[in-house]
């Protein structure tokens, strides 16, 4: 089956040489990814593009930097991914460990994909 685009990272797979996404769920959930790791600067030819999550990494971790952070991916979703409509964008704080940042965005794309939800872990070394 053709794939839509490349997972990421790139992993071989043995139907198709590389892992592909094979439906449009799957690449506009990896592309929302992409948009909040990416930092500002990093992506070619866009300097503007990404949310830059990593410079928030070392931040309090309390209402008013949540709040930019959710601001910031409102902005860059409303810019570069307009089709897009986010429902909620939620932090859950871990009591065990407080370098750890939960993200859940809740969004959907109308007419195609309902209430998906994509889940990052952050941590002072990973997201994930």
């Amino acid at each position: 089956m053709a794939g839509i685009s490349p997972k990421l990272p790139l992993q071989l797979d043995k139907r198709d040489g590389i892992a592909l996404n094979k439906t449009l769920k799957e690449t506009v959930k990896q592309n929302l990814k992409m948009l909040v790791l990416t930092s500002p600067g990093e992506r070619l030819m866009l300097p503007e593009y990404g949310v830059g999550i990593r410079n928030f990494l070392f931040e309090q971790n309390v209402s008013s930097v949540r709040s930019d952070i959710a601001s910031k991916i409102r902005e860059q979703v409303k810019t570069y991914m307009p089709f897009i409509t986010l429902e909620d964008i939620t932090f859950a704080e871990m009591p065990e460990n407080s370098y750890v940042l939960n993200l859940a965005i809740k969004y959907s794309v109308p007419q195609i994909i309902n209430d998906e939800v994509l889940n990052l872990q952050f941590d002072n070394n990973s997201a994930y």
